[in-house]
């Protein structure tokens, strides 16, 4: 899912580059004249990454749920919209139509929590998301931006256990996530399992155990491959996919189950790689 991901997020930020194609939704980002642009907007990046998880905090502490979840399902609409109006034939309404498209899934995902609906979408979340970010953003801004992130990450997770609450808020509390979900259970439950008749099995609690890649996981990458895309090439952008799937392989593979890691530093070691050899081919 990850790497599938990634592709469809490389089709819609190059959808989206061409000087003919704006954003819907009033999400134009502002245009970049200069190069010193992405120096002077990239504060505001920061500042709004600070915000908004913030304002995540806050609203949880005070057990503000249908705000979070509104603002999600917001978030979702419009970003589900991006992605869409990118594949739709470009006449008059096409961005309304996307939105309609988006509207039932966006409900169901929020309010209904189907397990297949939020990984469905998830494919198309992020790179709407995305392709607002990647045209203020340069190679090294994006950098800078994954360095901070990563040592957030290993702060969250490893020292101040806020990631792991916040996860465990999401599915327990509010029924989403923002990431990738997939419950499964053990070999021992599901030999137990297959000893059950059918008739036995309907209605039965069985404890799963939960397998979570967060948002940030997924978007990151896809950011840095748009931006590779826009200045390198497609060669480059295609390693840095690569590389961030490198990453997460080796954490998935090497990680001690049931327990937390935050994957954005293995991510971006990965994206590095890519970055580099990618600059050095080009």
């Amino acid at each position: 899912m990850f790497i599938i991901t990634q592709f469809i997020g490389l089709y819609v930020v190059n959808y989206y580059s061409s000087p003919d194609k704006e954003l819907p939704y009033g999400m134009q980002p502002p245009e970049i004249q200069q190069e010193k642009d992405f120096y002077t907007l990239f504060p505001s990046i920061i500042i709004a990454f600070v915000i908004a998880i913030s304002l995540i905090f806050l609203l949880s502490k005070f057990n503000w749920d249908f705000v979070i979840k509104l603002w999600f399902f917001i978030v979702i609409i419009i970003a589900l919209g991006i992605s869409f109006n990118s594949f739709l034939p470009q006449f008059k309404y096409a961005s309304l139509i996307a939105a309609l498209i988006a509207l039932p899934l966006a409900i169901e995902k929020v309010y209904r929590r189907n397990f297949y609906i939020h990984n469905l979408t998830e494919l198309l979340v992020y790179p709407g998301i995305a392709a607002v970010f990647v045209p203020i953003l340069n190679i090294w801004t994006i950098i800078i931006l994954l360095i901070l992130i990563s040592i957030y990450d290993i702060w969250a997770v490893w020292h101040s256990g806020i990631m792991q609450k916040m996860a465990k808020y999401h599915i327990n509390t509010l029924n989403i996530f923002p990431g990738f979900f997939v419950p499964y259970v053990s070999k021992k439950i599901k030999a137990q399992l297959s000893k059950l008749p059918k008739s036995k099995l309907k209605g039965k609690k069985v404890r799963a155990n939960v397998a979570i890649l967060g948002g940030g996981d997924i978007i990151f990458p896809i950011i840095a491959a748009g931006v590779m895309l826009k200045t390198l090439g497609l060669i480059p952008a295609l390693l840095v996919t690569l590389g961030a799937t490198l990453g997460l392989s080796y954490l998935f593979f090497f990680a001690e189950k049931r327990k937390f890691y935050p994957a954005m530093p293995y991510i971006s070691a990965g994206i590095f790689l890519g970055m580099l050899i990618g600059w050095l081919l080009v």
